[in-house]
């Protein structure tokens, strides 16, 4: 009997080893394929066309200067002509070709032009960037339909706009390793409190973005969906309060600024743009964002019942009510203190102040 345990125990640990060296082959194999792959499918931005929506200010101004340095051509566009002179002049200093136009990116006809004028000025475009985003906080009972409309505008059917435009011309050079960069948001995979329309607008455009990916494999075109979590761009001053917006301000711009929540903004447009040169599928960025969306992927139920409670710990509604105010206008002791230096700095060094 003794030696029938023993055999037993030699068999199990023979198994548990082949197990384990089957295991090992399995991630190797993995690992050789997932290198084969990034090799295959990787590109070089120099010399290639990117265009940039929102690309005057903000992140957009980040990932263009990025680009820049790559010896990529740069197309940005965005509604106010003042921004887009001041980013010219910052992108020229890393030279190659930048090529600006006023445009608003919610109005079709508009967005087609801009594109047939990137064609017609630069050459056919390599690279889409859809940035362009806008951002309003507010609780649930102040906002409106005309909001939801607003930024499903804004943030879905201009980068659905823009996409259509540079398909054509993308497809016909199938082969080229063309890219298109969903900018979305870490609210397009999980709703958090008092940004309803918002979160509405990034999940539709998560939704669609995966789509297009798996789609469009088949012509050559690899499309990469970002979700970035807090960004140090600076744009809390222009984005859009309702409510008491004071209070709104302060707890959006802190979170901001805090280095554990929040990314920078360059460490952020570096990741995007490597994720671009790989072709990959989904980028979320900063750690925090990782675990929520992991967490309420395998748990949903447990994200919805935290998130309420979070819920409560906001500003009840109240204050200007339906109103808007941008977060510039929304500025108090609090939000001009230490707690918020950081997203100040980005501000300043990002285009986001109006000179």
């Amino acid at each position: 009997m003794p030696i029938y345990r023993k055999d037993t125990r030699t068999m199990r640990l023979s198994n548990t080893n082949k197990l384990g060296l089957w295991s090992l082959a399995g991630i190797g194999v993995a690992v050789a394929a997932k290198t084969m792959l990034d090799h295959w499918r990787k590109t070089d931005f120099n010399g290639k066309t990117v265009v940039i929506t929102g690309g005057s200010r903000g992140l957009g101004l980040v990932l263009a200067r990025e680009f820049a340095q790559e010896g990529a051509n740069i197309a940005i566009c965005a509604r106010d002509e003042a921004d887009l002179e001041r980013a010219k002049a910052d992108l020229e200093l890393n030279g190659g070709t930048v090529f600006t136009y006023a445009c608003d990116i919610t109005d079709k006809a508009q967005v087609t032009a801009f594109i047939q004028a990137v064609q017609e000025t630069i050459g056919p475009v390599d690279v889409l960037v859809n940035n362009a985003g806008t951002i309003l906080v507010t609780p649930f009972e102040h906002a409106t339909e005309a909001d939801f409309r607003e930024v499903m505008e804004t943030n879905f059917w201009s980068a659905f706009h823009t996409i259509n435009a540079v398909l054509p011309q993308m497809r016909a050079r199938k082969g080229t390793g063309s890219r298109i960069i969903n900018i979305a948001s870490f609210g397009g995979k999980v709703a958090f409190p008092h940004l309803m329309p918002y979160s509405t607008s990034k999940f539709a455009l998560v939704g669609y973005s995966e789509g297009l990916r798996s789609e469009l494999l088949k012509d050559g075109i690899y499309v990469t969906t970002v979700c970035p979590g807090l960004m140090r761009t600076g744009s809390p001053r222009n984005a859009l309060f309702k409510g008491q917006n004071e209070k709104e301000y302060a707890w959006f711009k802190i979170g901001d600024s805090l280095p554990v929540l929040s990314k920078s903004a360059e460490e952020s447009a570096r990741q995007i743009l490597e994720a671009s040169r790989y072709g990959r599928a989904e980028l979320i960025i900063s750690l925090p964002a990782k675990v929520a969306a992991a967490v309420h992927g395998l748990l949903p139920g447990l994200t919805a019942e935290v998130l309420s409670v979070i819920n409560l710990l906001l500003p009840a509604p109240g204050g200007i009510g339906e109103q808007r105010a941008k977060g510039k206008d929304s500025e108090t002791a609090l939000t001009r203190s230490i707690f918020t230096t950081k997203t100040d700095d980005a501000a300043e060094a990002n285009n986001q102040f109006k000179w």
